[in-house]
């Protein structure tokens, strides 16, 4: 236990001492947002001291752009330990300058990873609508859990609630073990609201997590986009949580008039012509709107509906674009290129669409970035894919397809490829007594892109221990073994655990 004070006290004090510049406030971000923000965050004994405050500081950094106030941005902390702990709640702070010193100054709570209880209190007190000091109604809620992955419990149930209720839910694990349960907790698309990361390298999600919470609470509430001349993408944020559905109705807006009939329907008094209808599920977020006029305005309006109420319809006004006469676009010979099955050694290219009238032959480039060798394959014109093979484990690739056309011409797309990270094994683990419910541990591992290794025990019985060593430690001894107590210990790399071997005392 002592090898893991000093290991710890040592990465704190380098951490201090690296330090890192302001990032400049983006203009985009100020009075862009408009709702509660929560912060559940892992304190508990199984996250180090150096791993907590870097995950203060990388909330600190976070919120640094968001303007805050009672028709803005509102921020609240619960921390997760034995018993769940109310840092700040949202009417607490208005200014950056009284957020950022209250983040500062959280205190770690050690103890159990509790965090089923601090989801109910989140639930019940902090994000609940319409009770005092909890969230506002009619504005967008968002859940930001910072845990390091480890025994989270049975949160399934509780986040599941949390979600049907209208929060947002955004996970950031620095381990990487419980990916199953973490992707099942957080709101879609997973992509965006599910990030695994190094505790050293967090600050490189900063920006991705900030644009991820920012789509969620932005003050525009139902947005036009990719207006072309007979179409347009509706979008909007979900609130009815996969149930009832949303009415849409569109049309062109007339100068004067107070109605009329014929087409799907009229709106009386609106200035609308004959409007059209359609309907959208819960689930919902989208909707593309076809079958436009060229260069006219339109009125949208979306209405959600669950349980045979409305809800409060939102409304957008948007010009499609002029008809413009131009040559007729050439087929495009290759417009994706994909990655797939990606293993320590191999990944499937593949590209399309395939025109083996047009395409005389593929190549693929490939070479590992930033100066790695370049090497070339050729494909026939009947195949839309490859697989590369003899790559080194963990490297990312450029990867570049080109189509040469019967013609002479040629056409390329280039992509980003990662290969795994080799994840070697615990050769040998040795349980020698030394005590009267004491043990020592002896093991050898593979020292290659090696980060530490993870054990784990019994202890009084009841409570499962766990405990994080360097990687030039290759033996150390547990104190407490009941007897008859599984211990584990397993290797760990950069982007997960390798796999362990168990013993029984």
């Amino acid at each position: 236990m002592e090898v893991r004070k000093v290991f710890t006290c040592v990465l704190f004090c380098v951490f201090l001492c690296a330090g890192a510049a302001q990032e400049s406030i983006p203009e985009s971000v100020l009075n862009c947002c408009e709702g509660d923000v929560l912060f559940l965050l892992d304190s508990s004994g199984s996250v180090a001291s150096y791993e907590f405050f870097r995950m203060v500081d990388f909330m600190s950094d976070l919120l640094l752009p968001f303007s805050l106030g009672p028709d803005e941005v509102r921020v609240g902390l619960l921390q997760v330990g034995t018993e769940p702990h109310l840092e700040f709640g949202f009417d607490a702070y208005r200014s950056q300058q009284g957020l950022q010193a209250a983040i500062k100054r959280s205190k770690q709570l050690k103890g159990d990873t509790n965090t089923v209880d601090a989801l109910l209190m989140a639930r019940n007190q902090v994000l609940k609508q319409g009770v005092p000091g909890g969230a506002r109604p009619d504005l967008p809620r968002v859940l930001v859990w910072l845990t390091d992955g480890v025994d989270p419990g049975a949160v399934q149930e509780p986040m599941a609630r949390l979600r049907e209720e209208g929060v947002a839910v955004l996970v950031v694990s620095t381990g990487h073990g419980n990916y199953q349960v973490l992707r099942n907790v957080v709101s879609p698309p997973v992509e965006d609201h599910l990030y695994f990361v190094d505790i050293d390298d967090i600050n490189i999600i900063t920006e991705d997590l900030r644009n991820a919470i920012i789509e969620i609470i932005r003050a525009e509430r139902l947005q036009v986009k990719a207006v072309t001349t007979t179409s347009a993408l509706l979008n909007w944020r979900p609130v009815l949580a996969g149930t009832g559905h949303y009415d849409i109705q569109f049309g062109p807006i007339r100068s004067g008039g107070t109605g009329g009939g014929g087409g799907s329907g009229t709106s009386p008094g609106t200035g609308l012509e004959p409007f059209q209808k359609m309907t959208r599920p819960g689930d919902a977020s989208s909707a593309q709107l076809t079958d436009l006029r060229p260069d006219t305005t339109y009125r949208v309006t979306l209405t959600p509906k669950a349980n045979q109420q409305s809800l409060n319809s939102l409304s957008a006004t948007f010009t499609t674009q002029p008809e413009v006469t131009t040559p007729q676009p050439e087929v495009q010979s290759l417009s994706t290129v994909t990655v797939s099955d990606s293993t320590s050694n191999s990944v499937r290219v593949s590209w399309g669409p395939l025109l083996s009238h047009l395409i005389q032959s593929y190549q693929v480039e490939y070479s590992a970035l930033p100066t790695g060798r370049l090497q070339i394959v050729t494909v026939n014109n009947r195949q839309n894919f490859t697989v590369l093979t003899n790559l080194q484990p963990d490297t990312q690739y450029l990867v570049t397809v080109s189509a040469r056309h019967f013609s002479g011409k040629e056409k390329a797309m280039s992509v980003k490829a990662c290969t795994q990270e080799v994840l070697p094994a615990l050769s040998d683990l040795q349980l020698t007594t030394v005590g009267d419910e004491s043990v020592q541990l002896r093991w050898r591992g593979n020292a290659d892109g090696l980060r530490g290794y993870w054990v784990t025990w019994e202890r009084d019985y009841s409570q499962r221990s766990t405990l994080y060593l360097p990687p030039n430690l290759l033996s150390t001894t547990l104190n407490h073994v009941p007897r008859s107590s599984r211990v584990c210990v397993s290797p760990v790399y950069r982007t997960a655990r390798g796999e362990g071997i168990c013993c029984t005392a």
